[in-house]
């Protein structure tokens, strides 16, 4: 089976396992590839394969065969910085390695240049200019998630993560319906995203309103939702039909629900069992038609059980409830999510983008602690700042080009031999406490601590990505944290 650039490629398993159906299984992600972000990313099953081939080839193709009796997995990318025969994948025992076949560029995991490598939940693989993710994760064994992203998704509802997509598909299949929806999530998930999405599959034809409710001040809440009569108030000096009014035939989105004070819950009640609205200061309804998504980081159960949130209204809300998780949780995703950013943040020049493998790396292995928001900002500025030119460690902002990655530690993880002596832990050692010294005489500057050295910043990112140093750590004067084990950068000085 070959694969074309511009669609999403997803290989079926050739071996079903007995077991559970929710079962972590092996899968490749073909994340990014850095000279064209926007390609499709795939997603490639790793059940039954004996054997994963990597090699350059004039387009990207990816192909299942048998040879002697073994299942093979051949991968060609079109990436000239990839060898015709740059590395293979093998099974070692119950683990999958990953060796390099003498390849002109190298091979790395997690930034770091190897030879051999076991490969471990969570791992980056880069070959030439393209980067995969190593993944174990949930999939059924029809795996209805198996074809991918559906052709065409609205933004925010493309994922290859299984059991999210089966949950994206019972939205799409409820969005026609008049049925309430609750997005839960964590701040910067895409609650709000997904909300629009479900209002564009639904048909209808009146307005998305969303309001915050964690926003409005709470002497002027009911009157912005609800309206008032002139006269109603003091400074009512005319009739307002308030928010909720202004949603009628469309959907109204309310974002973080869990603030609605305990009065306007009980009018907020009304309004979903009577499907008319009363505004501040009149004495007759107003009938309404409205779809009502609601938004909340918060656990409303758990205040229901605390007598926070009322019951009746969580009831009413709660026709379907999804929990969109974090970023960090859903990594396969990233190259969606950054193909579709850029399109976002660069409409008219987003097909001529590109990144150099640094800035790339950086995207891939952080832990993005505030979500697809932070990472829609990240792209935004360094896009801006990049101008015509690719996009480089430098033009993303500081708290990002000196990530804490989420990607096993290497000295935690089972290796084979590596392809080059490592570098002596004394000198990594003195290097890391002199960093540390000068970030904290230089309250966190890295050009201060890049003159210092005598080097240029591109080479301190690499060593604060290699150590885990947090740069915003020390530009309050304190003793810093540890991070996470970082990768050593190519071309490592």
């Amino acid at each position: 089976m070959s694969a074309a650039r511009d669609e999403p490629t997803t290989l079926v398993r050739t071996q079903r396992r007995a077991g559970s159906s929710a079962e972590p299984r092996p899968f490749l992600f073909l994340v990014l590839q850095c000279q064209r972000p926007l390609d499709p990313s795939a997603r490639l099953s790793l059940d039954g394969i004996d054997e994963v081939r990597f090699g350059r080839g004039p387009v990207r193709s990816i192909d299942r065969r048998t040879e002697g009796g073994r299942a093979l997995l051949d991968v060609r990318l079109e990436d000239g910085w990839v060898s015709s025969r740059h590395a293979r994948v093998t099974r070692d025992g119950g683990r999958l390695c990953l060796e390099d076949l003498g390849s002109t560029n190298g091979t790395f995991v997690n930034g770091v240049p190897r030879q051999s490598a076991q490969l471990a939940e969570g791992d980056l693989i880069e070959l030439g200019h393209t980067f995969f993710l190593f993944r174990e994760v949930a999939a059924p064994d029809e795996a209805p998630g198996d074809a991918g992203p559906a052709a065409d998704p609205p933004f925010g509802l493309a994922t290859f993560a299984p059991a999210l997509a089966d949950r994206f598909a019972a939205l799409r299949a409820i969005a026609p319906a008049n049925i309430p929806v609750v997005l839960q999530g964590e701040s910067g998930t895409g609650k709000e995203v997904v909300s629009r999405a479900v209002h564009a599959l639904s048909g209808r034809p009146g307005p998305f309103v969303a309001i915050n409710c964690g926003a409005l001040p709470g002497s002027l809440l009911e009157s912005e939702l609800f309206g008032h009569r002139k006269g109603a108030f003091s400074g009512a000096s005319e009739d307002r039909p308030g928010l909720i009014r202004a949603a009628d035939r469309g959907t109204l989105f309310l974002d973080e629900i869990g603030d609605l004070p305990a009065a306007s819950q009980t009018a907020f009640l009304r309004v979903l069992q009577e499907s008319e609205v009363v505004a501040v200061g009149a004495t007759r309804p107003v009938k309404v038609d409205l779809r009502v998504v609601v938004a909340t980081h918060r656990d409303l159960p758990a205040m229901v059980e605390r007598g926070d949130f009322r019951g009746d209204l969580f009831a009413r809300l709660s026709g379907f409830v999804l929990e969109l998780p974090p970023l960090r949780r859903r990594r396969e995703d990233l190259g969606l999510l950054i193909a579709a950013l850029l399109r976002r943040v660069a409409p008219d020049r987003a097909g001529e983008i590109a990144m150099s493998c640094e800035a790339a790396r950086v995207l891939l292995l952080r832990e993005w602690r505030l979500n697809v928001r932070e990472l829609e900002k990240c792209l935004a500025t360094a896009v801006v700042l990049a101008g015509s030119g690719r996009i480089e460690l430098d033009h993303l902002p500081p708290p990002v080009s000196a990530p804490r990655c989420s990607a096993p530690p290497e000295a935690a993880r089972p290796e084979a031999p590596a392809a080059e002596p490592q570098r002596p832990a004394a000198e990594d050692k003195a290097r890391r406490e002199a960093l540390i010294r000068l970030f904290r005489e230089h309250r966190g500057n890295i050009s201060a601590v890049a003159r210092a050295m005598g080097k240029g910043r591109t080479q301190i990112h690499r060593w604060i990505a290699r150590y885990g140093i947090e740069p915003a750590d020390y530009r309050g004067g304190g003793e810093g944290r540890e991070g996470a084990e970082g990768g050593e950068g190519a071309g490592e000085g």
